[in-house]
C-alpha cells in the first residue's frame, strides 16, 4: 500500500501533475471560487463583461508575470505559467481563451518577437492596463500564414510603416478581443521595404482609443454569436493605410533601419513567426485535455450513482458503470486522458527548456514545434470524442447546461481549428518525418517536397512475408489473457506502434515517388495526402505511448505504478483495436492476435472497474470544481 496517509489516487495525481505539481495544487485551491465559473444564462454582452472581470481576478493571482522575462533580462518561468493557466480550463473556457489571447498570444508576441524597446507594452499588458489581440488569421488565409495578404509598407520619408488590407480577403478574422476590448493588435503582415517583400512580420498596431472607438483607418466589426465561448469577443479588423512608427515592428529577429535597410539573423522567413506559435499550440492542447478530464470526471461519477434496470438474480437495479458497454465507452477514454497528461507534461518541460535558453540546439526547437503540433491534434480530437461520449453516457442529464457537458462540448469544438487546423497540423507532422527535419526542404512547395521524397532510398517498403504471418498465427492464441500474451510486454507494444509509423512513413515516400513519375507535383501530393495524414497520426500515437511509459517509470509507489501499468495496457490495447484492420491488412498482426486484443480490452476494463473512482480522482479535478448539479 502507499505510504501512510497517501492514497493511490494521491500518488496518481502527483504523477499526472508533472514537473509543476505545486503550481497545480495551489491552483486547485484558488480556482474553487464561484466568481470564476461561467453562467450559461448570460447574454453575449453580459458574458463578455463577466470574463473581463474574471481576468482582473486572475491577474491578481501573480501567475502571469512568470511568463515574461524579468526587467533585468533573466528568463521567467514559462512552464509554470502554461501549467497555471491550463488549470483555468477547469472553470470557464471563455476565461481560459480570453486569458490566452491577452497574456499568451498578444503578450507572447511582444515577449518573443519584441525587444527591450517594447518593454513598456509588457508592463502594461500584464496588469490589464492595456488589452490586446493577436491578429494573424485572415478571411482568405488561416493556416497558410506565409501567404497572408495584409501589408506593412515602410515609408522612409516619415519613418513609418503603412498597414493596409489590400483586399476583403485580407481582413483579419475571428480575432479574439477585436470585437470590443482590445486597444492594440499584434498584426502579422507582409513587410515591404524598398519595393521588396521580406515575408511575414509582426507589428503593434493601435486599433481603438481609450473610449473604445475605432482609430482612423481602422474598421472593426463583431463576429457575433458563435457555437460556444460566449465570453470571448471575436471580431474582424480592416486597415486602410494606417500609419505606425517604425519602432512598432517587433524586431527581435528582423529590423528595418531608418533609411529602410532590412536586416535579419534568420534566413528562413517562416522561422520568425513559428517562434510565437509554439506556446499557443501547447496551451490549446493542454486546455482541451483538461476539459476532457472534467467531462470524464462528471460522467464516471454519474455512472457510479445512476442505476438502470434490475439484476434478475438480486432484483436490485444496476449502476451504469457495472455494464460492460458503459465501461468500454468511458474507461478507455480515461486511459487516453492519462496518456495525454503525461505527454503534455513532457511537452511543457521541453518548451520550458527551449524558451528559457537551456536547450539551444536548433533541432530542439524544430522537434518542439513538431511535437506541439502533433499533441495539439491528439488532445483536441480526444476532447471532441470524449466530451461527446460523456454527454451521451449521461443521458438526459448530460444535455442540461447545469451539468456542464454541453457547454464543454460547445466551447471546445473550435479547439480543433484554432492555433492550427488539425488536418494541416497532422500534415506538418508527417512532412517533418518525410523531410527528416531538413531545413532546406521544410518550407518547400508541393513540387519541391515531391522531388525531395523521390531522392529517398528506393528500399522503402518492409513487406511482411506470408511465412512471418503464419509463424505469428501459430504463436498467437485468441483465448490468451492480457498477462499470458506477449502483447503485455512494453517492448512489444512499442514495436507495434513504431512498426505502423515506420511502414506508413516509408510507403508514403514511395507513393509520392511513384506518382511523381507519371503526373504533376500537386497531383502526386494530393494522391498521397490520405497516406501522409495517416503517417502523421501514427507518429503522434507512438510519441504519446513513449511519454506514458516514461511517466509511469517516475511513480515510486508500487501499487500506484501497478494501477498505472494497467491503465497503460488499456490505452495500448484500445488504440490497437481502433487500428486492427490496418494491422491485419498489412500483416503485422494475425487474426488470432486481433481477437486477443479485443478480449484484452474487455479484461482490462473489468480489471479497472473497481478502481474507476480512484482513476478519476487521479485525473486531478476536485469533485467540488466539477460544478455539475447532477452530482449533488
Amino acid at each position: 500500500m502507499p505510504t501512510s496517509g497517501v492514497s493511490i489516487a494521491d500518488e496518481l495525481r502527483a504523477a499526472l501533475d508533472g514537473p509543476w505539481r505545486d503550481v497545480r495544487e495551489r491552483a486547485r485551491g484558488i480556482l474553487d471560487d464561484d466568481r470564476l465559473y461561467g453562467d450559461p444564462a448570460l447574454d453575449i454582452k453580459a458574458a463578455r463583461a463577466r470574463v473581463l472581470e474574471q481576468m482582473q481576478l486572475v491577474a491578481s493571482f501573480g501567475w502571469v508575470e512568470g511568463g515574461f522575462r524579468h526587467p533585468d533580462g533573466s528568463p521567467g518561468d514559462p512552464g509554470a505559467v502554461v501549467t497555471a493557466l491550463e488549470m483555468l480550463a477547469y472553470t470557464d473556457l471563455s476565461l481560459w481563451v480570453k486569458s490566452g489571447v491577452q497574456w499568451g498570444l498578444f503578450g507572447g508576441a511582444v515577449e518573443n518577437l519584441g525587444t527591450e524597446r517594447h518593454r513598456e507594452y509588457i508592463d502594461e499588458l500584464i496588469p490589464l492596463r492595456l488589452l490586446g489581440c493577436f491578429a494573424m488569421t485572415e478571411t482568405g488565409h488561416g493556416s497558410d500564414v506565409a501567404n497572408l495578404e495584409t501589408t506593412a509598407t515602410y515609408d522612409p520619408a516619415t519613418r513609418e510603416f503603412v498597414v493596409h488590407s489590400p483586399t476583403l480577403s485580407a481582413r483579419k478574422d475571428y480575432i479574439g478581443g477585436a470585437a470590443e476590448h482590445a486597444r492594440v493588435a499584434a498584426v502579422f503582415a507582409q513587410l515591404i521595404t524598398g519595393g521588396e517583400s521580406k515575408g511575414v512580420h509582426c507589428f503593434l498596431v493601435p486599433i481603438r482609443d481609450e473610449a473604445g472607438s475605432d482609430l482612423p483607418g481602422v474598421t472593426t466589426s463583431d463576429c457575433g454569436l458563435k457555437g460556444g465561448l460566449p465570453g470571448v469577443d471575436n471580431g474582424r479588423i480592416l486597415f486602410d493605410q494606417v500609419r505606425i512608427p517604425r519602432e512598432n515592428l517587433l524586431n527581435r529577429y528582423a529590423d528595418v533601419a531608418p533609411d529602410g535597410t532590412y536586416s535579419s539573423e534568420i534566413e528562413n522567413p517562416s522561422r520568425r513567426f513559428f517562434t510565437t506559435l509554439v506556446r499557443g499550440r501547447i496551451s490549446v492542447g493542454g486546455a482541451a485535455a483538461a476539459a476532457a478530464r472534467v467531462a470524464l470526471s462528471i460522467a464516471v461519477r454519474y455512472a457510479e450513482q445512476r442505476r438502470q434496470f434490475a439484476d434478475p438474480d438480486t432484483g436490485e437495479e444496476t449502476v451504469l458503470l457495472d455494464y460492460r458497454s458503459h465501461q468500454r465507452r468511458l474507461l478507455p477514454l480515461v486511459a487516453r486522458s492519462y496518456a495525454l497528461a503525461f505527454a503534455q507534461n513532457d511537452l511543457v518541460h521541453r518548451m520550458h527548456l527551449v524558451q528559457t535558453g537551456q536547450a539551444t540546439d536548433p533541432r530542439a526547437q524544430r522537434a518542439l514545434e513538431n511535437r506541439a503540433a502533433g499533441l495539439k491534434v491528439a488532445q483536441t480530437r480526444h476532447a471532441t470524442q470524449a466530451i461527446q461520449e460523456c454527454r451521451e453516457a449521461c443521458g438526459g442529464a448530460g444535455y442540461l447546461t447545469e451539468n456542464r457537458l454541453v457547454t464543454l462540448k460547445a466551447d471546445t469544438d473550435v479547439f480543433t481549428t484554432f492555433e492550427g487546423d488539425n488536418v494541416v497540423l497532422t500534415q506538418l507532422v508527417a512532412k517533418d518525418l518525410l523531410t527528416a527535419y531538413a531545413d532546406e526542404v521544410r518550407d518547400l512547395d508541393a513540387l519541391g517536397w515531391v522531388r525531395f521524397a523521390a531522392t529517398m532510398a528506393r528500399d522503402v517498403v518492409r513487406e511482411r512475408s506470408g511465412v512471418r504471418q503464419m509463424i505469428q498465427r501459430l504463436r498467437d492464441r485468441s483465448d490468451e489473457s492480457v498477462d499470458e500474451g506477449d502483447l503485455s510486454r512494453r517492448s512489444v507494444q512499442l514495436q507495434l506502434f513504431a512498426d505502423r509509423e515506420d511502414y506508413m512513413v516509408r510507403t508514403a515516400a514511395h507513393r509520392l515517388q511513384a506518382r511523381a513519375e507519371e503526373t504533376g507535383p500537386f497531383e502526386a501530393f494530393n494522391n498521397a495526402q490520405d497516406h501522409i495524414l495517416a503517417a502523421g497520426t501514427a507518429h503522434i500515437e507512438r510519441l504519446v505511448l513513449e511519454a506514458f511509459i516514461d511517466g509511469i517509470a517516475e511513480i515510486e509507489d508500487p501499487d500506484a505504478r501497478a494501477l498505472a501499468d494497467s491503465v497503460c495496457d488499456l490505452y495500448v490495447y484500445w488504440t490497437i483495436e481502433q487500428n486492427q484492420a490496418w494491422y491485419i491488412m498489412h500483416r503485422f498482426m494475425s487474426v488470432e492476435r486481433a481477437k486477443a486484443v479485443r478480449r484484452g480490452v474487455n479484461e482490462l476494463v473489468d480489471r479497472l472497474r473497481p478502481q474507476a473512482l480512484t482513476l478519476i480522482e487521479g485525473l486531478g479535478v476536485p469533485e467540488g470544481m466539477l460544478r455539475a448539479a447532477v452530482l449533488g
